[in-house]
């Protein structure tokens, strides 16, 4: 009996691949090469599983163009690829890869207020270009973390993981935002404090984006919203691109409305708005929150395990729409 076919769209771990290919015919890329939607269409036809990274966008056009398609299982946590609802109505399986980069990516996110607070790419910059010839009570003077007011909006199991470092381990006064209010028990656990959304850019010195990307999540942090944060204060995005007006974050940064900001997302990434390449006074990096070794090679995992769950015994581990079992 033949084997069911499959795409594996990005380049993987070999040991995943491995796994993959015990069960299923499988076309990958490991030359990583990135397809436009026609070509990822082409190279999905007679193929009823994906293995996708996030990147490649599964919408009305192209199940409509797959029809053996069953399953596609994002290694990621994030799902805004993927057209759910155009995804159910036409039986398809979508998944997704939770709680095992919560942790790594909580680490992350806390690394990259850190080094937004305490300004330690702009000192580096200035160390390597060979200006640093003395040492002055104000240089590269930072923000206080130890201490301060930490905002969290959005607060899954991302948010609660830096709101327990920063409470826990810096003795942060934790407060947050977020669709529903954690039970009793976690915000206790957390140490957090439910508010409204303005009290939170009000009050926050530090403010960290966890929430998901959805069409209300759209630009959620514009010049308007910007404007109620304290001059002193920094913003760091480890959620989504889009969900941070980029083009009113560069001016704002540039006319010091804020003090800082950390971006690990981007709209349209990976370009980058040209402004934000302009102005010393943010923190960019490439969209690794959950870029450990161990942490990508359980995303893969996870991947792997939902085509092989679903495909061969009917039983995803981390389904997001599960109706479509039925």
């Amino acid at each position: 009996m033949s084997k069911p076919r499959i795409l594996v769209a990005r380049a993987v771990f070999p040991q995943t691949l491995a796994r993959l290919e015990q069960h299923f015919e499988v076309e990958s890329n490991q030359a990583d090469a990135t397809w436009s939607q026609p070509e990822l269409i082409a190279r999905l036809q007679g193929k009823v599983g994906a293995f996708t990274t996030g990147t490649e966008r599964i919408d009305a056009t192209l199940l409509a163009a797959c029809p053996d398609l069953k399953v596609c299982a994002n290694m990621a946590v994030g799902f805004n690829n993927f057209d759910v609802p155009a995804m159910s109505a036409r039986k398809v399986l979508a998944t997704n890869t939770p709680d095992v980069l919560t942790e790594t990516t909580a680490d992350f996110g806390f690394a990259l207020l850190m080094a937004t607070a305490r300004r330690i790419c702009e000192s580096e910059h200035y160390l390597r270009a060979g200006q640093w010839t003395k040492w002055s009570y104000d240089m590269f003077a930072g923000a206080e973390v130890h201490g301060s007011t930490l905002g969290i909006l959005g607060m899954g199991r991302i948010g609660q993981g830096i709101a327990k470092r920063g409470a826990h381990g810096f003795g942060m006064n934790v407060i947050y935002h977020n669709r529903s209010r954690l039970t009793p028990e976690l915000e206790a656990a957390c140490k957090a404090r439910y508010v409204g959304k303005e009290e939170l850019l009000k009050t926050a010195d530090h403010l960290v984006l966890v929430l998901p990307y959805t069409a209300a999540s759209h630009h959620a942090i514009g010049a308007a919203e910007i404007a109620l944060m304290k001059p002193t204060a920094t913003l760091v995005n480890i959620a989504r691109g889009g969900i941070v007006d980029d083009a009113a974050l560069a001016q704002a940064l540039k006319a010091g409305r804020i003090a800082a900001a950390g971006l690990d997302v981007f709209e349209g990434e990976p370009k980058v708005h040209p402004d934000l390449l302009t102005v010393p006074n943010v923190v960019l990096t490439p969209h690794i929150a959950s870029a450990t070794v161990t942490t990508r090679r359980a995303m893969a995992d996870l991947a792997a395990d939902n085509l092989i769950g679903f495909l061969v015994d009917g039983k995803p581990l981390t389904p997001l729409n599960p109706e479509v079992l039925g």
